[in-house]
């Protein structure tokens, strides 16, 4: 599992030049044809245990602190809530469920056996958070440089290789913005005639469109 993630890689295609780009989608986050700038972090119950805020560790709605190493739970009217879970699924991302749209960061919680315990077995099985940050900045939001899926409004510039990386549309990210994903669209054919590029997001409507900016 990894510690943390760096920034998503999107797989592309050159609309106006009608040439195919090789890639492939490579997000930490997860989820099928998740795409973005994520944070992903290792959480290990054992390191930051269930602390009987809810029958879950990280359940719905529950809330966690920030740290270097560990996220701990805790309540969500604390002064150390940080983030909330806005939705909980087992095993990884891969496998599992996409995340929420404007999800801003995930956390991926390591297996325990004996340690915390949600159900009474003495169990807690692997699994991932889907965090939404309690105040801003909201890097998952339209246009915000980050979160785990690249979504309508969202940003992106040249990475080479035929690669693009998602970055903030305001341009204070460390790059330039040079496209913007206007629609999303199941099939190319759909995309409006001003796309330059084909960004591949995932879910019903897998196709993003990219206007140049």
């Amino acid at each position: 599992m990894r510690e943390k993630s760096s920034t998503g890689v999107v797989c592309v295609l050159a609309a106006l030049l009608g040439a195919l780009l090789t890639g492939c989608t490579q997000s930490a986050a997860g989820g099928e044809g998740d795409a973005g700038s994520a944070t992903a972090v290792a959480v290990s119950p054992s390191a930051s245990p269930a602390s009987g805020f809810g029958a879950v560790f990280l359940g719905v709605d529950e809330c966690s602190s920030f740290g270097k190493a560990s996220f701990t739970e805790v309540p969500c009217t604390g002064e150390r809530a940080a983030a909330r879970v806005v939705a909980r699924h087992d095993g990884t991302t891969a496998d599992g469920p996409p995340c929420p749209a404007t999800t801003d960061f995930v956390l991926h919680i390591s297996e325990q056996s004996q340690v915390s315990d949600e159900d009474g077995d003495g169990a807690v099985p692997q699994g991932y958070a889907c965090m939404r940050n309690l105040q801003p900045p909201h890097p998952g939001d339209p246009g915000g440089g980050g979160g785990p899926r690249t979504i309508v409004g969202d940003c992106v510039y040249g990475a080479g290789s035929g690669q693009v990386r998602e970055t903030a549309c305001d341009g204070k990210g460390a790059k330039k913005p040079q496209y913007k994903v206007v629609k999303a669209v199941d099939a190319r054919s759909r995309c409006p005639l001003s796309t330059a590029l084909y960004v591949q997001l995932g879910g019903p409507q897998p196709v993003g469109c990219a206007r140049p900016l």
